[in-house]
């Protein structure tokens, strides 16, 4: 029994896993390591920076909140008062043989009617199509500005 639901346990934590990077998007320049790495830094400079290791490939911003206005909740439609979303990016720098992949997802979150002891709270939403094309033009006009090609 015990084998039972360690299993349906690992299956349901596989999906989640693969579930949660749908969103992915993925870059492949021919440069070095050193420049895809400061094109990412780039093109997230507009956000703050909560952890970067240049060793492991990963830049992660912090969140970054997003006023929401005229969004409602509850069979009755009323309107939410602060009604917000937020958002960080994640992106990794990873060498492969003659290029250099670069991923990013965007992880969103939204202000939402929860019920229960706790009204509100955050709830998980899809990532932004204008946030991620945003990244992407920026990512790369900047790998281009180091001399970057991509493919």
């Amino acid at each position: 029994m015990y084998l039972r639901y360690l299993s349906l346990f690992l299956i349901l934590l596989l999906l989640t896993a693969c579930s949660s990077m749908s969103g992915m998007q993925q870059r492949f320049a021919v440069c070095s390591y050193d420049h895809a790495w400061e094109a990412s830094l780039e093109a997230v400079k507009d956000r703050a920076i909560n952890s970067k290791d240049k060793d492991t490939g990963l830049i992660v911003t912090g969140w970054l909140e997003i006023t929401m206005p005229g969004r409602t909740f509850g069979a009755l439609q009323r309107e939410l008062a602060d009604s917000k979303d937020r958002s960080r990016i994640t992106l990794t720098v990873k060498r492969l043989d003659d290029v250099t992949k670069i991923s990013f997802i965007e992880e969103r979150q939204r202000w939402a009617f929860r019920g229960g002891s706790r009204l509100f709270g955050w709830a998980s939403t899809d990532p932004s199509e204008e946030v991620m094309r945003d990244v992407q033009s920026r990512l790369d006009s900047k790998l281009k500005e180091h001399g970057c090609s991509l493919t």
